[in-house]
């Protein structure tokens, strides 16, 4: 077994969801720092703790790290070395399978679910944002399980942002005759997303039924323009560049198409809406996980 730490950041459980949110986005980040948010007891659930599980003793950089993490706030922060143990188990500790929709998300700790009504996903969670746990994802998941329910039928779907893969595994799941690209702005997220892929047996590649993998900022990357439009194209990130994204969603979703757009707590969900109501994008339906929306908007067909 390896020398083990951990850097545990104690904050109110909106500043450590931001934190995980600000770790998704940050750039360059040490991937041997494995992070997870929980709170701290059941009779206080506003009171959350971010741990941040390392291989090695952490310096002055990564505590900096895990502090930049918290914009405008400087959390309180302990050290602590884990003595004889895996640190990678342990960072995977706690991290309880979700049922989400039809899915059922699971870390390799856990075995997967026997109903034959529910596709089990397999993440592990050292994978930090993308195991299903944060109620934007998981959000998601049941927003896609709904549209499936509605009658969204969808030929050609899209995932940026991707992180994990999963998103777009669960919309392979949906609709299995589909192309489908998943995109994100980390080239770390390419051997993720193969890896998952193949632990869960889904195919990549470019024909229907399979997944491509592209390493994009936003849309723009010429094999992601050229793989749409896009019927159904889902965007987990964060409430400003979805702002940002609403022009060049509206170029590469047609008339009658949809989005699924998470990130974003709800006092941000009427400037976002705003954008995309701009776009040419109706709301169709809501989710809201926490304190966080889900939203469902459908581009309006010309007359």
């Amino acid at each position: 077994m390896s020398d083990s730490w951990k850097i545990t950041a104690f904050a109110n459980k909106a500043d450590v969801e931001n934190a995980l949110l600000a770790h998704d986005e940050a750039l360059n980040w040490d991937h041997e720092i494995v992070l997870s948010g929980s709170e701290i007891a059941e009779d206080s659930p506003q009171d959350w703790k971010l741990e941040a599980w390392l291989p090695r003793k952490p310096d002055e950089n990564d505590t900096a790290a895990i502090a930049a993490l918290f914009a405008g706030i400087a959390p309180e922060l302990t050290i602590d070395r884990l003595e004889e143990q895996d640190w990678l188990t342990l960072s995977q500790h706690g991290v309880d399978p979700i049922h989400a929709g039809k899915f059922y998300i699971h870390t390799p700790d856990h075995p997967a679910n026997d109903n034959s009504a529910t596709t089990s996903i397999t993440i592990p969670a050292s994978q930090a944002f993308g195991t299903g746990q944060h109620e934007t994802t998981a959000g998601c998941l049941a927003m896609l399980t709904l549209m499936k329910r509605s009658g969204v039928a969808a030929r050609n779907v899209a995932d940026i942002g991707t992180g994990t893969g999963l998103l777009a595994f669960a919309a392979l799941d949906l609709w299995p005759g589909a192309f489908a690209t998943a995109s994100d702005i980390d080239p770390v997220c390419t051997g993720v997303v193969e890896a998952n892929a193949a632990t869960n047996n889904f195919a990549l590649g470019h024909r229907r039924g399979e997944l491509t993998m592209v390493i994009a900022d936003g849309m723009d990357d010429p094999l992601l323009q050229a793989r749409g439009p896009y019927d159904v194209l889902i965007a987990n990130i964060l409430a400003g560049p979805l702002v940002d994204l609403a022009p060049d969603f509206a170029e590469c979703v047609p008339a009658g198409g949809h989005l699924v757009l998470a990130g974003l707590i709800t006092k941000q969900e009427r400037r976002v809406r705003r954008a995309y109501r701009r776009a040419g994008f109706r709301l169709a339906k809501r989710l809201v996980k926490g304190d966080w929306s889900i939203l469902w908007l459908r581009k309006r067909r010309k007359v």
